[in-house]
């Protein structure tokens, strides 16, 4: 996703005019919202987002954005980027920037961090301790941000800019912390090469299979069963049969042999591969079956490793190709 297929996404142009976009919303968010708290702001792929906390409601739920928000916070956000305000970066020591920031939960979080040596200013690792915070300000808004950014704000064409949607979003990505809400965005060059990304997104929409599923008969998603786990209908189950024929017999044409393995398997077979422990926070708790712990299968290779090690091999035999159409189990965040 860069302008020119030699320059990486995060040297375009591209990439700074949706990092400025972001900077651009939260103020405008901040004008109608001051109470605001501030988490993360980066650019992503076709697009921008920030996360926001505006509170809690009485029952305890988190306050969000309605759609006329976002048609206010969208309608303020281009009317600061035509006043072209400068992005002037700068940076502060740990204890300046603890004293600015004090209030905002999420940026002192940042900033302790960034001060042992663990995340940066958008809450990436880091290798080494900082002595320093890199912020960067247009008009009276400033932010922790590395960037990099336009010069002036006009260079992010108002024309060319679109909020999208606003959904929750968990801080740091853990289900354990605060509730956030997160407004999407995407900003272009111009106005031709917004309205045709729109157009594709609309494509898109046309051809979802959440929405295709449901008009041609092929799977339901009953709300008892859960969401993301499709009981396939009649219709929907022949297709699938279909397409997994056609793909055996790709694979079968190009040395692949098929292979079945159960759905479970032991603890120990994971602690080995060296999977487990880089990913046990992505994986469902093991079970406890006759005095030995069991997992429902996370991935396929650790099965097909002991496949291969069941009968001697030569280098003659390799490469050894195996195919499965298997099913794993992940416990991840929905979306």
């Amino acid at each position: 996703m860069s302008d020119n297929d030699n320059i990486p996404y995060i040297e375009s142009d591209l990439y700074r005019i949706r990092h400025s976009a972001a900077h651009v919303m939260a103020e405008a968010v901040l004008n109608h919202f001051p109470d605001a708290q501030l988490a993360i702001g980066p650019p992503i792929e076709d697009g921008f987002y920030y996360d926001f906390d505006l509170g809690q409601k009485e029952d305890g739920k988190p306050i969000t954005f309605s759609p006329e928000d976002l048609d206010m916070i969208e309608q303020t956000m281009k009317q600061l980027l035509k006043k072209n305000a400068a992005f002037e970066h700068s940076t502060m020591s740990i204890a300046e920037a603890k004293t600015f920031f004090q209030g905002q939960t999420y940026k002192e979080e940042l900033i302790d961090e960034l001060a042992a040596g663990k995340v940066d200013e958008m809450g990436n690792p880091l290798s080494e301790p900082a002595s320093e915070v890199s912020i960067y300000k247009q008009r009276e808004f400033v932010d922790l941000c590395r960037g990099p950014h336009v010069k002036f704000t006009k260079q992010v064409k108002a024309n060319a800019v679109k909020l999208l949607r606003t959904s929750g979003a968990y801080w740091r990505g853990d289900e354990n912390r605060q509730q956030l809400q997160r407004i999407y965005g995407t900003a272009w060059h111009n106005k031709v090469e917004l309205d045709d990304y729109l157009k594709r997104l609309e494509e898109a929409k046309a051809r979802d299979h959440r929405r295709l599923g449901k008009e041609l008969g092929l799977f339901h998603i009953s709300s008892l069963v859960g969401s993301g786990l499709p009981l396939w209908l009649p219709k929907g189950a022949i297709l699938r049969e279909e397409l997994e024929k056609f793909l055996r017999q790709a694979q079968l044409d190009r040395g692949y042999l098929p292979v079945i393995t159960p759905h479970i398997g032991k603890l120990d077979l994971y602690i080995t591969s060296g999977h487990y422990p880089y990913y046990k926070d992505s994986q469902y708790t093991p079970i406890d079956v006759d005095d030995e712990k069991f997992m429902l299968k996370p991935m396929n290779c650790p099965h097909h490793i002991e496949i291969y090690k069941s009968e001697p091999h030569s280098y003659r035999d390799l490469p050894l190709r195996l195919a499965e159409f298997g099913t794993v189990y992940r416990y991840e965040q929905s979306g």
